[in-house]
């Protein structure tokens, strides 16, 4: 195999990496830039991940970056001073379409930014455009009738998930270090998972999600969680910290104190090991990938504890009760978005091929109603939540880590997932926890797809999560650039 090209190596740093060889005049920013913008061209095709780029503003503000940094040098500059990233298109960017997927948002345009990519730019974040997303943000295929659908890097016949499906693509690809997702069910971890990348959900209200599109509401603004997606663990943390606290404007963002991964100590860590919900047990591959993550930190001296916890059984009731319960505004209310649709015509439509709306938009916005009408006592759910919450605090506890399915299954062929309906609360439900959880790539299986595992926290200590995470990599070697897309080459090149 020929050794891989200087732009190639590029390809594989963290954005930490790529920022310290900027910095020292390694490499300059333009050069690290183009090397993305490249491999972009080159995948986008197959994976249509990139909804809308801005290349040639990005090349400006990476020559504006090796200017600044010619002039002033390396002190005092901003830690991602210079590296490219992508944002998930739900999220205003300035002069880039927000459509959040919705065809009669389609030639909506972002006037500034939102408050986590201003963040991100502030520190120096170079975005290069948005990505895919699924209809509205609600399902787990980042597919819509505004830009098509997303597909996976290691086999274009899978799913990426939902709905930062074009966020995961991306980065897996190559294509940028990291970028910005939301979650709200699953939204980051998912397609972290399916594409074989890390994927941080912070704790619920450390992050604002001003600038999204749609917007949550009441104590679904800490369900809501924005966050970062990186092909490396060591860019999570420093991401998190500069998107972290209050803007003014997210009612439902609190103050923590953040302190650092390398503050953990694996030797005694608490690990519980929970392989099932109740619901569907995952497959064997997940299993087994499960199994690797707790013998790796066992060898690091972690106490790693196989066990149950039977209140997880009521995932699907209080992930969709809780939610349905803090929104004011339905999900129909969004789709129609001020022209009322009937429903029962939209689906005939679709039928033939003429809806603008996608098959899961559609069941979502007439099932809510009687979900919610079945959805029974909202305030015994409450009590359900609280105690499920307070007996993964003391069982985890504040040196502590939880390790528990991400799915079922790998990355599924595409519309498999509407035949399996509950296997999303393995994510869903640590939403309403509002713990913080990392998604960690744990190798490939047999049919060369990405595995992980999901590692969560007691709230505040994001931390400790992204520390396993890290252990993890650097025990399992992490992210794996993706064969099937090994030698795609821009048109240009061709």
């Amino acid at each position: 195999m020929a050794s891989p090209s200087p732009s190639h190596e590029l390809l594989q740093l963290s954005g930490v990496a790529l920022a310290d060889r900027i910095r020292s005049g390694a490499t300059t920013s333009r050069a690290v830039v183009d090397a993305h913008i490249e491999r972009i061209e080159a995948v986008n095709p197959i994976v249509n991940a990139v909804v809308a780029e801005r290349f040639d503003a990005a090349r400006a503000e990476a020559d504006a970056a090796d200017a600044r940094l010619r002039d002033e040098g390396g002190d005092g500059l901003p830690p991602f001073h210079g590296v490219p990233c992508s944002i998930k298109e739900c999220f205003a960017l300035e002069g880039m379409p927000i459509s959040g997927g919705l065809v009669s948002r389609a030639s909506v345009r972002a006037t500034s930014d939102a408050t986590a990519v201003a963040r991100m730019r502030e520190a120096g974040c170079i975005p290069l455009g948005v990505t895919n997303l699924s209809e509205l943000c609600m399902w787990m295929e980042s597919n819509n009738r505004v830009y098509g659908r997303t597909n996976n890097p290691y086999d274009a016949s899978r799913i990426v998930g939902g709905s930062s499906g074009g966020e995961g693509a991306i980065i897996a690809a190559g294509g940028t270090p990291f970028g910005l997702g939301s979650d709200i069910g699953g939204s980051i971890r998912l397609p972290a998972f399916f594409n074989g990348v890390f994927g941080h959900k912070p704790t619920g209200g450390m992050v604002p999600s001003t600038g999204q599109y749609p917007a949550s509401e009441g104590a679904a603004l800490r369900y809501l969680c924005s966050g970062p997606l990186a092909r490396r663990a060591e860019d999570l943390f420093p991401l998190l910290k500069l998107m972290a606290g209050p803007d003014g404007e997210d009612a439902g963002t609190m103050p923590f104190t953040l302190s650092c991964p390398s503050t953990v100590s694996l030797e005694g860590l608490r690990v519980l090991d929970v392989r099932t919900n109740g619901l569907r047990r995952p497959s064997w591959s997940l299993d087994a990938a499960q199994q690797r993550a707790a013998d790796a930190l066992a060898a690091r001296g972690a106490i790693v504890e196989t066990t149950t916890i039977p209140a997880l059984r009521k995932s699907l009731t209080l992930w969709a009760t809780l939610l349905g319960d803090a929104q004011e505004t339905t999900f129909r209310d969004h789709l129609e978005n001020g022209e009322r649709i009937a429903l029962g015509r939209e689906l005939w439509r679709w039928a033939m091929r003429r809806s603008d709306h996608t098959l899961p938009a559609l069941g979502l916005a007439i099932i809510e109603g009687p979900a919610a009408a079945l959805g029974g006592d909202v305030e015994k759910v409450r009590r359900d939540a609280e105690a499920l919450k307070a007996e993964l605090v003391e069982r985890i506890g504040p040196h502590g880590v939880m390790l528990f399915p991400s799915y079922t299954c790998p990355a599924p062929r595409h519309g498999r997932p509407m035949a399996r309906l509950i296997d999303w609360a393995y994510t869903a439900v640590l939403n309403v926890m509002e713990v913080p959880v990392t998604q960690v790539p744990m190798g490939l299986d047999d049919e060369g797809l990405p595995t992980g595992v999901q590692v969560a926290a007691i709230h505040g200590h994001d931390h400790v999560s992204i520390a396993v995470a890290q252990a993890l990599e650097e025990a399992t070697g992490g992210w794996i650039w993706p064969a099937a897309l090994a030698d795609a080459t821009p048109p240009h090149k061709r």
